[in-house]
């Protein structure tokens, strides 16, 4: 029976990947542990701290493929300990005293820590190449839907006309953002750490320094500057950057799911043969690959304000701060790796109905151009009084059921300014998108000049 949503075969595809499992799971973890505990080995040796045959030995045998990892997780719930059974593991099958070298020096959070960033850094490599994904995606609904007039709303109901493009440059441009954010705090978060029990590497003798940044370049990570067991910002930036990105993902969601409503029918997610949208009512087409998105994106907001407690920490280190992040970091990154799939998905076969959009432009009979109406009366009759005769027309018109055109040709002052010519010219709406269409192409330029979809 599955213990949650990340191991229930049922929903587990609305949560994560496999790719993202595999990145994850205990078999990876403990081996991400051992490339540490060989990669220390071998650069001690390096400097004649331990003997080179005694890290060679470590080095072959720090394989996750060697240990029986029922019996590692066995003793873990014996002696209470999350690192040991696993070194010991390791140590018999070193021959000889070779065993007795492997930790030489860490302490477990050492271990642990550095373990998570190498997972991390993993998984961010996927991150970046969805993210690309899916911008690349946006770029084309940018540019085939610049000019695709469609209702902007505001407070839930119709405003004024945009295009779909714009709509969709916004996403763009927001997405462009977080890709930027896990970039940028890339030098931050991808360090390792090998400081000892209270961060003065004391247990690692004189040539602490250089082992810390020989260490460091053999595992691909930066030095920090200084133990970070008590400063867990940077596990926090993280997340917080991954609530980022399950915010917008959700929200692009969300949006589709308001527009995928039968009385609107802009938007449609992808459809596949054979999908099924109600146990009794065949005729549904549910948007729940977005409805997962959304729902999804909660747990990783969560998160953020757990990872942000977490950074409480008591003197040089917190054994129970620590283990909150051991929930919510890999969950997190779990869950946004399934939520760009899912995105990645949606966004790249989204249904676009423009012939519906243009249909929803015309439902309010006219009146979605009472701005346009008012800015064209005013160079006649100035702006105040215009807005004052449209505000009459607008009211007039909506408690008779009449059309805006209409209403406005029954009010004695408006007709008195303009031409019905005129008044049906400026209820095109079609051709009030202001400058839509050349800030779609502006953003598209932008987000190419800085490199992040090629």
């Amino acid at each position: 029976m599955a213990s949650g949503v990340f191991d229930d075969a049922l929903l587990q595809h609305l949560w994560s990947t496999e790719e993202m499992r595999a990145i994850f799971n205990d078999r990876n973890r403990v081996q991400k542990w051992y490339d540490f505990e060989a990669a220390l080995a071998l650069e001690q040796a390096e400097l004649g701290i331990i003997p080179k045959a005694a890290a060679a030995d470590i080095a072959a045998n720090a394989k996750i493929d060697r240990i029986n990892m029922d019996e590692v997780s066995a003793e873990i719930r014996r002696i209470k300990h999350p690192l040991v059974p696993a070194l010991k593991a390791v140590q018999k099958l070193c021959p000889g005293d070779h065993g007795e070298y492997i930790h030489f020096g860490p302490t477990t959070q050492d271990v642990l820590d550095t373990a998570v960033v190498l997972q991390m850094k993993d998984a961010h490599a996927v991150y970046l190449r969805d993210m690309k994904a899916i911008g690349q995606a946006l770029a084309k609904l940018c540019e085939a839907h610049r000019a695709t007039p469609m209702v902007g709303r505001s407070h839930g109901v119709q405003a004024l006309p945009i295009t779909f493009g714009h709509k969709a440059a916004i996403w763009l441009s927001e997405m462009g953002r977080n890709y930027e954010r896990l970039r940028q705090l890339e030098p931050r978060v991808f360090v390792g750490g090998m400081v000892g029990a209270v961060g003065t590497q004391a247990s690692y003798g004189p040539k602490a320094k250089a082992l810390e940044q020989r260490l460091m370049k053999r595992l691909g990570l930066g030095v920090a500057d200084i133990n970070w067991q008590p400063a867990r910002d940077r596990f926090a930036e993280y997340v917080n950057v991954l609530g980022l990105i399950s915010a917008t993902l959700a929200k692009i969601a969300n949006e589709i799911i308001n527009l995928e409503h039968t009385e609107i029918g802009e938007l449609y997610e992808p459809f596949s043969a054979g999908k099924v949208g109600s146990s009794t009512m065949p005729h549904k087409r549910n948007p729940s690959s977005c409805e997962a998105v959304v729902g999804a994106s909660r747990a990783v907001r969560y998160n953020v304000a757990y990872m942000l407690e977490s950074m409480l920490i008591e003197h040089e280190r917190d054994g129970s701060a620590w283990r909150g992040e051991w929930k919510a970091l890999p969950e997190s990154c779990l869950i946004v790796g399934g939520m760009l799939s899912i995105m990645k998905y949606v966004i790249s076969g989204l249904h676009v109905d423009a012939a519906r959009m243009r249909k929803n432009l015309d439902a309010l009979g006219g009146f979605l151009l009472s701005e346009r109406v008012m800015f064209e009366l005013s160079e006649k009759v100035g702006k105040q009084t215009a807005h004052e005769l449209v505000y009459e027309a607008s009211m007039h018109g909506i408690e008779k059921s009449m059309s805006f055109e209409d209403a406005l040709m029954q009010n004695a002052r408006v007709k008195q300014a303009m031409t019905v010519a005129e008044i049906k010219a400026v209820l095109d709406p079609t051709t009030y998108v202001g400058r839509a269409p050349e800030i779609v192409d502006e953003v598209l330029a932008q987000a190419r000049e800085k490199g992040w979809l090629n």
